[in-house]
């Protein structure tokens, strides 16, 4: 078995930059997962489905076009879920199609919570400690182009990494 995730990168310097203040927020989870934006959330699959899966990305990336994205202030799931993140001002309604695109194909997932493109920068911390991640970053902005997919492969350390990128707009071999 092999857990999954499909993401869209958030590109340097914005991504070493929000992993950074993640860490300095004291979430424990930030030095095993880089700053992205979810797709498809962790999802246990038979390793022998990896192709499949591979193939439907490939598919689903050369039918979306690269795109905008604007990162600007934050936010936060509470009191529903202990999560801060920082907001997307722009390119919210590509992430949601390419999401049902991916969730859409041969890896079925349900999702915990209606889906909400973000980037996640504290989770599962104090109140106190979620309330200082929100201010710190509340002027934060970034503009960047997405232009590809990427499928994440969580390794026995506990590190999320990316194996594959499925570049957006470009018809696979």
């Amino acid at each position: 078995m092999l857990t999954i995730g499909v993401s869209l990168e958030v590109p340097e310097p914005f991504g070493s930059y929000l992993q950074s203040a993640r860490r300095e927020l004291g979430d424990p989870l930030a030095s095993a997962i880089p700053a992205h934006i979810t797709l498809l959330p962790p999802t246990v699959i038979d390793a022998d489905a990896c192709g499949e899966l591979e193939a439907h990305l490939a598919r689903i990336a050369a039918d979306h076009p690269p795109f905008e994205v604007q990162l600007r202030g934050t936010g936060s799931f509470r009191p529903t879920s202990p999560v801060v993140f920082v907001s997307l001002a722009a390119g919210a309604e590509q992430c949601t199609q390419l999401q049902d695109a991916v969730r859409g194909g041969p890896v079925p997932r349900p999702l915990d919570f209606p889906y909400h493109p973000h980037v996640t920068i504290a989770h599962h911390l104090s109140d106190a400690a979620l309330d200082r991640a929100q201010e710190r970053l509340t002027d934060f902005a970034a503009t960047f182009t997405v232009a590809a997919i990427y499928l994440y492969h969580h390794g026995a350390d506990q590190v999320w990494r990316p194996v594959r990128a499925f570049a957006l707009g470009v018809i696979p071999d």
